[in-house]
């Protein structure tokens, strides 16, 4: 199989660690006006996607602490945010004669909508909508991959090689033990794993029954650099 491997970027980095991510991954989730990103961070964003042949994607979320604090959002908010953010990439991206992929929700955001139903059918829908043929990276063996299907949306399951899993196949959440895959071993583990087709572990051990088709490396994760040269080359093998 071959991986798809994602990052987030523009959402403040320095340019040299988006430039050197950006030769690393196969996909790219922009962040575009919400917890981060503006119009000059998006445009170089996708003319780097444009340069290494990435797939560019839109990662719209929150404002508040960085689109990780959990934030009541209404169903109305939710899809005007969708709108906006997600619009104003797709404009961007036109003029950069580039093309959206799929759209990844950050942070507190894609945990709300896998979390509640009225949130999730109006995501699914808005994006069936106002951005049809998109497809959407979402938590493998999440409620948003098996729900999609219904409202024509074409999901990649997607999982984690920085975050912990626990036993139910969701993440730790971040400020908990376990949250960050830090140590080099058991990253170097996961994508041995994965590269031999034995699938993720939770942090007690336990496979998890998820089959993810992109996997995610957080840009502002330690040694982001480090393991995506590394999951490129273990998994992707172009």
């Amino acid at each position: 199989m071959r991986w798809d491997i994602n990052c987030d970027l523009g959402e403040g980095e320095p340019l040299e660690r988006t430039q050197t991510l950006m030769r690393c991954v196969t996909s790219v989730n922009v962040a575009c006006g919400g917890h981060a990103g503006d119009v000059q961070s998006m445009e170089r964003c996708a003319l780097l996607a444009v340069r290494h042949g990435v797939h560019l994607g839109a990662h719209p979320g929150l404002a508040d602490g960085f689109g990780r604090i959990p934030t009541a959002v209404s169903v109305e908010d939710l899809e005007t945010l969708l709108v906006q953010q997600v619009g104003a990439l797709q404009v961007v991206a036109r003029l950069c004669r580039a093309r959206l992929h799929h759209v990844k929700l950050h942070g507190a955001l894609y945990h709300a909508v896998e979390r509640e139903a009225p949130l999730r059918k109006v995501f699914l829908r808005a994006m069936a909508r106002w951005f049809p043929g998109l497809k959407v990276y979402a938590l493998a063996g999440g409620r948003v991959a098996a729900e999609a299907k219904r409202d024509g949306v074409v999901v990649w399951q997607e999982g984690f090689l920085d975050r912990g899993y626990r036993d139910d196949g969701t993440l730790v959440p971040r400020g908990e033990v376990g949250a960050l895959l830090t140590d080099a071993l058991a990253r170097r583990e996961r994508l041995d794993r994965l590269s031999e087709g034995d699938g993720l572990l939770s942090l007690g051990g336990r496979p998890l029954e998820v089959r993810p088709r992109t996997l995610c490396v957080h840009g502002d994760s330690e040694d982001a650099i480090g393991l995506a040269r590394r999951a490129r080359r273990v998994l992707v093998r172009d």
